[in-house]
């Protein structure tokens, strides 16, 4: 029976990436992102707000793409997997890790930091076609030349 570990997050930036390079060459980057949900207080009828704060970790060139336009602060899509682990505290104490292992990564917002021409400081999430292989922020893409599909007459106004 086939089984799936995967996470999407959708959050912003803690702090800016830590990178290092292992024995191997390998670029490892962790960053931690945080997601917020709001809900109403049934008691109070106040609405409050519930912020998690997730580890992830990025390889290889993900990692040098994280390390390089990631920023505290910026919002960013990521998926992975999870991952736990254990380790012993400082206090002789046994601690249990979840880690989310990045796979691909997606810039969002506008182009602020990145001395563009268009910083909006906001803004429609940027897309590109091979999120790991290149931020969102990089040269422009040219329009895929038409095939006839039978979906030609469909609206191209897809909201994602």
């Amino acid at each position: 029976m086939a089984s799936v570990n995967k996470v999407i997050l959708v959050g912003n930036c803690g702090r800016d990436p830590e990178i290092r390079y292992l024995p191997s060459g390998q670029a490892v980057a962790n960053v931690s992102v945080a997601t917020s949900s709001r809900r109403k207080d049934k008691n109070s009828g106040e609405m409050i707000e519930d912020t998690q704060w997730h580890r992830v970790t990025f390889y290889d060139r993900l990692a040098e793409i994280a390390g390089e336009y990631l920023k505290k602060g910026r919002p960013v899509y990521v998926e992975g997997r999870l991952k736990y682990g254990k380790f012993t505290n400082k206090d002789g104490h046994e601690q249990n890790t979840v880690d989310i292992i990045a796979t691909e990564m997606q810039l969002l917002g506008g182009r602020e930091g990145m001395g563009g021409p268009d910083e909006d400081g906001g803004g429609a999430p940027r897309r590109s076609a091979a999120p790991a292989q290149r931020p969102a922020a990089s040269a422009p893409r040219q329009a895929p030349a038409k095939a006839s599909s039978g979906f030609d007459d469909m609206d191209d106004d897809i909201p994602f």
